[in-house]
Order: C-alpha cells, then structure tokens, then sequence
C-alpha cells in the first residue's frame, strides 16, 4: 500500500511531491535582515533531505515600525529580492518549495530599538510577553500598512517564491480579528463584519500586487482557547469567509494564543506533552471547510503520528519543523527504509528558548542544524589512514566523538564505567516528563554501534588499559562530578541533585533546593520532587528562579513546583552548612541588604554544576604527542589538530565535554562532532 505521506498534493498550480513540510519559523540566522548563506544552506538542507516544501521567514516583517523581535527578515526592503532568489534556486534544485512568511509584529515587539516607533494594534490592549502598550492604529495607518503587506507580497513573488503566508496568531493581523485585542467602536470593531474589514483589505491588496495565481495562505488560529478570545465557530467562520472571497489557497491551523510564556508553551508543545495534541480540532476544521486545503504542525515529531495526521484526513501538509532541526533528511532516510535512523526530536525546546534569550535556533543534539557551512549532516569517510581510536565515556560527548570516528573509518572503542551508555542525559531523563531525553544518547549509541564502535561497560579505565589498545587518539569524555561546594563551610554536608535523581538517597520531607546553577539542573531536581509530592524550599541567589531556563521549558517546571506548594526565595546567596542534632543549618546572605539569616532542614540539595572529572586526563598528559593542548583556532574552524609539543608522544590527547568544564548537551555533542570530524 503505497505511503500516504508520499503522496503528491496540488496546491493551486504548485504540485508538492509529497505531504512534509517546515513551517515558517525565525531561527535568527539572518544577516541585517537579509537571508545570507547560512540562512539558505540551512534551507537548502531541508531540501536536499526530502521535504515537499519548507517556509522561510518566520514573521518576517513589512513595514519599519515592525522592528525585529529575533532577527527576522526585513520584507519592506528591495533589497532582500537577490537574496530570495538565490535561496529558491538553492531550494528549487532539489524539487522542493519555497514560502515566506510575512507579518507585522504589531503589539509583540519592542518600541525600544531600530527607529523607536510606537508600537501599533488594532487596539490599546497591551501584550504580557512584550510588555509594550501600543498606540491604537488610526485611518492612515491602515491605509499605509494595507500597502505594506501589499508590497512585501510582490517582493517574495520577486524573488521566486512559491507564495506567502500571513502570520495571523498574536500579530497584527488578528489583534483586529480577536476581540480579546480588539476594542475598537469604529467600523474596525465590533461585529465579525467590522473585525474582519482590515483583513479582508489586506489580502485583497497582497492579491492586487502579486496577481491571482501566486499562492497565498494564512497561519491563523481556529480556535483562541481563551474564554475572551473567538471560539471555534467563530474561527471556522473567519476561515470560510476568506476561502469564499477567494483570498486564500491554504489555513495553517493553530490552537491557542501567544501571548505570554506559559499560553506560548501549548502552541508549540514540548516533551511531556501528547503528540500532535490538536487532532480533534485541526481535523473538525478541515471536515468543515471543503476545498480549503489545511495545514498544521505542533508536535509532529514522529512519522507515524505525521502518517496518521494525513491518512486519517485532518490535514493536507503535515509540518514537521522542530523534527527537521533534529534530522533535515527525515523523508530521505524514510524513503531509504530507515525510518529508525532518523534522529529524533525529543521536544527539549532548546531550539526556541534560545530565540526567546536572544540567540540564535541551535537543535540540543544536532550541532550541525545552521552550521551547514562548516559541519556535516552526513559524515563522510576519510580518504586518509585508517587510526586507532580510543574514547573513555560513553555520555553525550563521548558517543558523539564515536559515532564520526567510526563513520569517518576509523577503528573505535569506547570505555564506560558504568553498565550503560547516557551519561548526565540518563539522569535529567529521570524525571517523567522528561523521559523522552534518553532519545538523544539512545540514537547515539545505536548510530556509533551500527558504524562500528566497540564499547566496553563496567569498566573503569587506568592509563594501562588505554595504552595498551595503542591509539592513535585518545578522547576523553568522561564528564564531570557534582560540585556541592560553592562554598567552603560544610560542603560536605550538601546532597547533589544527581544523588537525588539516581535515587542514590533517602528523600526526607524537609528539604532546602539550593540552585547556584541557574539552569536546568535544579528545577528537574524539583520536579523530580514534586512529582514525589515532597515539599522543599528552593533558594537561590538569582533575581528570579531558573534565568537561564527559556520561556517554553519554565512554565512546566512552574506548575510543577506550585502544585506542590513549594516556597520559592530569591536574593539569598549560602555561605555554609551546619550541623544541629538531626538537622542541618544553612547560612545565607542578601548581597543587597547584606542582613543574614539561617534556614534549618533535613536535608540541603545543591546544584553548582560540574567538576571536570579528569583524573585519566592528567594521567595521559605526559606521554600524549601533544600533551593534551589543542588548536582552538583549527578547533573552531574544523581543520586537524597539528600540535606536537612532545617528541617521546605516541598518541595525540583531548578532552571534551564536561570534562574539560560544565556547559550543556548541545556543547558536549558539538565538542565530538567537531573534533573528530577531521580525524
């Protein structure tokens, strides 16, 4: 029975040769508004694995009192018309489609950059996430950014584009629609008619200026889910008014709204959430709209949930966004039979939080997702001497410098301590909801196995063990132990959230969280503890809980401590514990007020990151060829490690990971991938 997801479509005059596609989507890539080479290799990849269509642009913006939030393309600027047409030829060539996205931001912007506009919308209502309080648009400018949308249109058809979608779900566009944002008393207001009135004229002008036979669609909400925003009825109403006006080609449906951090985290669903959790009502659309072709993504990780989107009926396209960052070659590798082998997306959410932080997209375990320029998707073989590899830990970072070492040809065996591979990924996968993590060192293993990689379990390796495989190249990637002694007075004293989450420990009802780490470390630690129903206090110095934890991942963990009735404290820093009797005492300081104060508990948790654990290493040093040193420069830029500083040296040594320092998943992997690419 032939697969449904390759199955062509026929979209208005556009045939798309199967049912995948990448949503539009700003992974911050872009060069002063421009899509430079980075921005269209990172497409061109999408391409060249498979894809029906990916959507550039995630709300590239129209008109100059848009400002960029994170870096989105500037569409009300000719100058982006070469850019557009060297990225669709790139993408063009491998028989996929190419849209951009437009918008203008409206109220979900900053007034404070770029011109230092008001920010507009149809109303004064302001936005939680943005904070910004708009100016209510007036007649002229209506007038003005009707022509705007007009003009970005003609711009993308310019520029070879296969069409354009409205980002309708938080931006201007719908503030007029939803009469949660719209307030208005004139005839922009009010009734569904008047509501509708500016996004009627918009489309009619993107249609003047781009002719009748250039695709045109809109991402919109059918549903606000909010009891002072449209329902439905209403939703599905919009939608068959603009197909009957003959406005629209497609509806890429979303369930929700954007407006703050936790409303946000729904509409773009990460682990421990359902797959594909908006069926019912993506699909109830598409029975009540014939004719109108209907699109979706949210949380379409997996080609079998994709598989049964579109057999099923509930959608035409099946966006697969978040999926392709973690494999671009997902329906290459389907079409091959390896289904098993597509790197999973495993709903982290690293790409977006760091958008919201003010980075750029960067998947948690594909390092080479917007690096195409200098890291390979596809590892090829070396042309040059077979070596004798040996790597010691079997974490992230070491599975990772496996698996390229094996697939670059490379005779590879792998040391591990413990009885299993996963290293740190094994313990933040503790915590259920975020059980899915175990994927990333899961695929690892099963990709560095099936290159060739031996591994050797339960075994803690001295420098006899390693010198006596006679490598060419030792790694270690041993990672790093808990540091519980971010100060000097009963260090320890201090349980480390990895006793905690190993269940190494006894778990008392009086606990004391104390996260110095300010990321992920110590609020899965308070999952893990909520979800055991055990009440604690978490502390910490930060001027708010978890800073470096991004907007789609705090929400969980939130409700998780909330439900618990956990108190949270901010602006204490610990100098010390103490023991009294069966309890132990914690010193803390206020930089602030300098005031002290003492918290008593059973028992005191504390996230302070890592030590490098790297005794091996130093052991090595001596009789490695470059004692260890690395070229940074030919680090950075992927060329092989040259350095020879030891005569006597029979071996070339590195470390990696967080053996060399704490930093996170998507380090350690880029560290292996990096390194022994050139090997």
């Amino acid at each position: 029975m032939a697969d449904p997801l390759l199955q062509p479509f026929q979209l208005k005059h556009l045939t798309l040769k199967n049912r995948i596609f990448s949503t539009s989507h700003e992974p911050a890539y872009s060069e002063g508004g421009m899509p430079g080479l980075r921005y269209q290799l990172y497409h061109e990849e999408k391409a060249r694995g498979g894809a029906a269509m990916t959507m550039i642009g995630g709300s590239s913006v129209i008109d100059k009192d848009s400002p960029q939030a994170f870096g989105n393309l500037y569409v009300h600027d000719d100058a982006i018309i070469p850019h557009f047409r060297e990225l669709a030829k790139r993408v063009h060539a491998h028989d996929c489609a190419v849209m951009c996205q437009i918008t203008h931001l409206g109220r979900r912007t900053s007034w404070h950059k770029e011109h230092w506009l008001p920010i507009i919308s149809a109303s004064h209502e302001r936005e939680p996430a943005h904070r910004g309080f708009p100016k209510m648009m007036e007649d002229f400018d209506i007038e003005r950014v009707v022509k705007a949308y007009g003009a970005a249109t003609r711009r993308c058809r310019a520029g070879d584009l296969d069409g354009v979608e409205i980002e309708a779900y938080g931006h201007l566009f719908d503030s007029f629609l939803s009469p949660r944002t719209n307030s208005r008393t004139d005839d922009y207001g009010g009734s569904l008619e008047n509501r509708m009135r500016f996004g009627i004229a918009v489309l009619s002008e993107m249609r003047r200026q781009a002719g009748p036979d250039f695709i045109i669609g809109v991402r919109m909400a059918v549903d606000e889910a909010a009891d002072d925003g449209f329902g439905f009825a209403e939703g599905i109403e919009i939608m068959r008014r603009l197909h009957d006006a003959n406005l629209v080609d497609f509806i890429n449906v979303i369930v929700g709204t954007i407006d703050t951090d936790e409303s946000l985290s729904h509409i773009i669903p990460l682990m421990g959430t359902p797959a594909g959790p908006n069926f019912a009502k993506v699909k109830a659309a598409r029975t009540a709209l014939p004719g109108l072709p209907i699109f979706h993504a949210a949380r379409i990780n997996d080609l079998a949930t994709a598989r049964h989107w579109v057999s099923d009926g509930a959608v035409d396209l099946i966006g697969m966004t978040r999926a392709h960052m973690a494999d671009p070659h997902i329906v290459a590798k389907m079409m091959r039979g390896e289904e098993t082998r597509i790197r999973p997306c495993v709903g982290a959410g690293y790409c977006i939080d760091r958008i919201y932080q003010g980075g750029e997209a960067l998947c948690l375990h594909n390092p080479a997702t917007g690096r195409e320029a200098t890291m390979p998707h596809i590892v090829i073989q070396t042309d040059g001497r077979r070596k004798k590899i040996v790597i010691v830990g079997a974490g992230p970072a070491g599975l990772e410098a496996a698996r390229v070492s094996a697939l670059r040809g490379h005779r590879v065996s792998v040391f591990e301590a413990t009885d299993r591979v996963g290293g740190q990924v094994a313990l933040a996968a503790k915590v259920a909801r975020r059980k899915e993590m175990i994927g990333i060192t899961d695929w690892l293993y099963a990709e560095a196995q099936a290159a060739g990689a031996t591994f050797r379990f339960n075994t803690y390796a001295e420098a006899g063990d390693i010198l006596a495989e006679e490598p060419d190249i030792v790694v270690i990637a041993t990672g790093g132990t808990p540091n519980t002694a971010p100060f000097k007075a009963g260090a320890d004293l201090a349980t480390s959230t990895w006793d905690v989450l190993s269940g190494q420990v006894a778990l008392s009802d009086d606990i004391i969280l104390y996260d110095d780490e300010a990321g992920h470390e110590a609020l899965s630690t308070a999952e893990f503890l909520a979800g055991k129903g055990i009440k604690f206090e978490l502390i910490t110095p930060e001027r708010l809980v978890g800073p470096d934890v991004g907007g789609l991942n705090y929400p969980a963990y939130y409700k998780a401590i909330y439900t618990t009735g956990a108190r949270m404290t901010l602006n204490l820093r610990m100098t010390g514990i103490a023991r009294d009797g069966n309890q132990l005492v914690a010193t803390l300081v206020n930089p602030y007020d300098k005031s002290r104060t003492e918290r008593r508990a059973q028992q005191i948790v504390v996230a302070h990151g890592n030590l490098p654990a790297d005794a091996i290493y130093f052991d090595l040093k001596a009789q490695s060829r470059n004692r260890g040193e690395i070229d940074i420069d030919a680090f950075i830029s992927g060329r092989p490690q040259a350095i020879a500083t030891n005569a006597g040296g029979t071996f070339q040594l590195f470390r990696i990971g967080d053996a060399v320092s704490t930093r996170n998943i998507h380090a350690a992997i880029y560290d292996g991938l990096r390194l022994c690419n050139v090997f």
